[in-house]
């Protein structure tokens, strides 16, 4: 194999993942402060869907290399990089460029690998787990003993909101559209279950809280407005994570008001961006529940790196418990 190129999936125009395409890139070279990561390892993630279509917030020029997390092997690092160290096994956050064979980043973007979690493992956790513990933990402050719903609980993010509203000490109920997610979600910890299927989830919510509402919800899918919001106790919090069912709700004014309740919307990665000691604090934490066996992520399908639009189609039909990665042998 020539060691001055590497396989990567490009994404050359806007459009499905059927667009995107497997080519050979030249091998960059090393700027100061940055290393070279062998991936064997990508996570997919509903961003990355959005992006390669022009609908994210994040808008990379064209062509780019769609990607925000993976995990792999430091190859190499710049002069001045003391760590992370050749040969360590690492995960990697960016905002594009995951779907390769290797990566060039800034050495603060890798992060050691948790001990006990595989590539995969480690290819899928810091954007889930990282938006459920700034949201939950950070913006939301949730106190153990407090009530929290976690919508689309069975998603990867959902399950990352399920462990880390118990690590944090809460009462989760956790909500999604079948049995199987639901019982995934039992055994990530979720003390009680709303099947969207059975009837309205606020209905629910109010018999499993004897009409009191949770202290915070977590949406990462955008349910109507008015199902989230009646499921709120007054003074609670909405956290508004994404949109992965497709539509932007627009919130009742006067039914925020009725509630006494705050609409907060969760965008991790540009909050760390802007603030690198909180994030370097969150991450700290973080991992150190990893190591602890208190979160992991759960990969429950993987796919070589050539079969990326079957990957990125599967988790874009919302049908998948947990995490969807690519696997990626370097060969």
């Amino acid at each position: 194999m020539d060691d001055s190129i590497y396989r990567a999936v490009v994404c050359t125009e806007l459009g499905p993942p059927e667009r995107l395409e497997l080519q050979r890139l030249p091998r960059a070279p090393l700027a100061p402060g940055t290393v070279r990561v062998k991936l064997r390892a990508a996570g997919i993630n509903f961003p990355d869907l959005l992006m390669i279509q022009g609908k994210y917030q994040h808008r990379p020029d064209l062509p780019f290399v769609p990607g925000m997390e993976a995990a792999g092997l430091v190859a190499e690092t710049a002069p001045d990089v003391d760590a992370p160290v050749t040969g360590q096994e690492v995960m990697v956050s960016m905002r594009t460029g995951g779907y390769a064979e290797e990566a060039v980043v800034p050495a603060d973007q890798v992060i050691p690998l948790p001990v006990g979690f595989s590539f995969l493992e480690g290819a899928t956790f810091l954007v889930a787990h990282m938006t459920a513990y700034h949201a939950l933990a950070t913006r939301a402050a949730l106190a153990p003993g407090q009530m929290l719903l976690v919508l689309g609980a069975g998603g990867g993010v959902g399950l990352a909101a399920v462990q880390i509203g118990k690590a944090l000490g809460g009462r989760v109920i956790a909500a999604a559209s079948t049995e199987d997610k639901l019982r995934t979600a039992q055994k990530c910890g979720a003390d009680q279950v709303i099947n969207y299927e059975q009837g309205p989830v606020e209905d629910a919510v109010k018999r499993l809280t004897c009409g009191a509402g949770v202290d915070v919800v977590f949406d990462p899918v955008a349910i109507g407005q008015e199902s989230a919001l009646r499921c709120l106790a007054y003074d609670g919090k909405l956290l508004v994570a994404g949109f992965a069912s497709g539509t932007i709700p627009a919130y009742a004014a006067n039914r925020i008001l009725l509630k006494g309740c705050s609409v907060i919307g969760i965008r991790a990665g540009e909050a760390g961006r802007r603030n690198p000691k909180m994030r370097r604090q969150e991450l700290e934490t973080l991992c150190a529940l990893a190591a602890r066996g208190i979160v992991r992520p759960l990969v429950s399908v993987s796919y070589p790196l050539h079969r990326y639009a079957e990957a990125m189609q599967l988790l874009g039909r919302r049908q998948v418990i947990g995490r969807v990665a690519l696997t990626i042998d370097g060969n």
